[in-house]
């Protein structure tokens, strides 16, 4: 369905225009299902971000910084997020032995058991997706996008 149909525009849009509603539009979509998905585990999207951060520390620990720097919204309170994440179990927070004024943050078994179990419906949730396009045009977005956020 084109976008003019899904906002119900009576005026004629610009090419640009469109871009961003669809972008939008699509973010929207996409951030609903991803919810939906993570609302048993009772984790945000951002908690999720973190946590799959942590894991690619691979058992080294992260600060506060270096997570902020990998996060896709990098808007969110990371200390709020790991604050909540802790609460849960899923990480662990001390201070840094060479910096008193840094913090390390590392995923706990729990955390990663988490991870294990959302990695398939992740997947079948990306899969489910992206399931109308070829993977000629699934790498043909990914460059038009990528082409498109970089000034």
């Amino acid at each position: 369905m084109k976008i003019e149909e899904v906002i119900k525009s009576t005026v004629r849009l610009d090419d640009d225009h469109k871009i961003i509603l669809n972008i939008m539009y699509t973010q929207n979509l996409i951030n609903e299902n991803f919810n939906e998905l993570l609302k048993p585990y009772e984790i945000s999207g951002e908690q999720y971000n973190v946590l799959r951060i942590l894991r690619g520390q691979k058992g080294n620990p992260a600060n506060m910084s270096m997570i902020q720097e990998r996060m896709i919204a990098r808007t969110s309170n990371t200390t709020r997020l790991v604050d909540k994440l802790l609460l849960k179990q899923y990480v662990t927070r001390k201070v840094c032995p060479a910096n008193r004024r840094k913090i390390e943050v590392l995923i706990t078994q729990k955390g990663l058991d988490i991870l294990t179990e959302l990695d398939p419906k992740l997947l079948q949730h990306n899969r489910s997706l992206a399931k109308n396009l070829s993977a000629e045009e699934q790498h043909q977005l990914n460059t038009l996008l990528e082409k498109y956020r970089n000034k």
